[in-house]
């Protein structure tokens, strides 16, 4: 009885610290949304703003600044993605989404990249940012300051992660308008939306399959982007990109309190830019003839593209990986008849029963032999 009040006393006295750990926040979502933009993305024009400018908590949403940073070290040679990050114990106490790094490990930047934008991790956040700048503060300043030079007047950094301030610090802040001029410059980078655009991808050695947020790609026609981010105070948030007839359109959506919601009206603005602005035919139609690859051998027909053509076309690729090519995949499905299966089934089954009786045939005679011969030796 002592022992447990004891043990009472003393998660009541650590209470308050726990608490502290994370500095209050006003919670700023609401129904469906705070904020929401849509534009397109070749000429920046907007096609629909409701509060475009109200400030929130971008959340995760805020990994895309990382990848700006990254990426814009890597064009200036400053950084490689073969380079090898040294896990630090800092990252590895990283709480949130993460992928579970180790101080003993070591990761590629671009292992680190996919980590960040697919799992939306947050130790990789650390991790690249201690690699690059040598703490997090330092890479919090390079984030600023890559925003203030792309024009983002209303936008303030302070993680690099986005999740919710620690005791003393003050919350990321960011816009619609913000985030969509950050998009528009990952647009123009197609090694962005490679990243962006991947749904799931195996890490260490794929012994750790991290799945992307983003439940657009490959439900949208043409998505391959960009990020999503919530914690409690922000509500769900999510900046979404979609290509048709090389057409381009960018939605935002901040703050909303449910995540279905959010991804719903996501997928319903990027459907309003592009009756706005529509994909043009010729283009669209070259887009459409990528999603049939034609088939060796087969006049008029034609198989479906590989799950990684899915993919680039926005189609959503199913959850079976086969490593048949076109032709062989054809020849497959002619062979695979039911009937053919029941009598080649039945023939080796046949054929079984017939080896074995044979055998036990054989057996039986061999040991009738060798006990007349004991027999006859008594």
């Amino acid at each position: 009885m002592k022992r447990f009040a004891l043990c009472l006393f003393v998660l009541v006295v650590m209470a308050p610290c726990t608490w502290a750990a994370r500095a209050p926040v006003d919670s700023l979502s609401k129904d469906p949304y705070v904020a929401a933009l849509v534009i397109d993305a070749d000429t920046g024009k907007t096609l629909f703003a409701e509060n475009a400018d109200a400030k929130i908590y971008p959340a995760s949403v805020l990994k895309l600044m990382d990848l700006y940073v990254i990426l814009d070290r890597i064009e200036q040679g400053q950084l490689k993605l073969d380079e090898m990050v040294q896990v630090t114990p800092e990252a590895s106490k990283t709480g949130g989404s993460q992928v579970y790094l180790d101080p003993k490990e070591q990761f590629s930047v671009e292992d680190l990249i996919y980590a960040l934008m697919v799992q939306s991790a947050n130790d990789a956040a650390v991790a690249l940012a201690t690699h690059i700048a040598g703490s997090k503060e330092g890479f919090v300043a390079l984030m600023n300051q890559k925003a203030q030079a792309l024009g983002m007047k209303n936008s303030t950094f302070h993680s690099v992660h986005g999740l919710p301030p620690s005791e003393g610090q003050l919350p990321d802040v960011t816009t619609a308008r913000d985030l969509a001029i950050l998009c528009r410059e990952l647009a123009k980078r197609p090694e962005a939306l490679k990243y962006t655009g991947t749904a799931s991808k195996g890490f260490r050695e794929d012994k750790f399959m991290m799945h992307n947020h983003n439940k657009l790609l490959g439900q949208v026609a043409g998505c391959d982007g960009f990020k999503t981010g919530y914690y409690q105070a922000a509500g769900f948030s999510i900046a979404a990109t979609a290509k048709k007839g090389g057409v381009r359109i960018i939605a935002i959506v901040l703050g909303s309190k449910d995540r279905k919601v959010r991804d719903a009206k996501a997928t319903e603005l990027l459907a309003k830019g592009f009756t706005i602005v529509p994909p043009k035919p010729e283009l669209l139609a070259a887009e459409t003839a990528l999603k049939q690859v034609p088939v060796a051998g087969g006049a008029g027909k034609t198989a479906a593209a590989s799950p990684a053509a899915k993919t680039a076309t926005g189609v959503k690729p199913d959850n079976t990986a086969s490593d048949q090519t076109p032709e062989t995949a054809a020849v497959a499905k002619a062979d695979d008849s039911g009937w053919g299966k029941f009598f080649i089934g039945l023939g080796v089954g046949l054929g079984v029963f017939l080896v074995g009786l044979l055998i036990a045939g054989y057996l039986m005679k061999r040991r009738g032999s060798v006990r007349s011969k004991f027999k006859n030796r008594s």
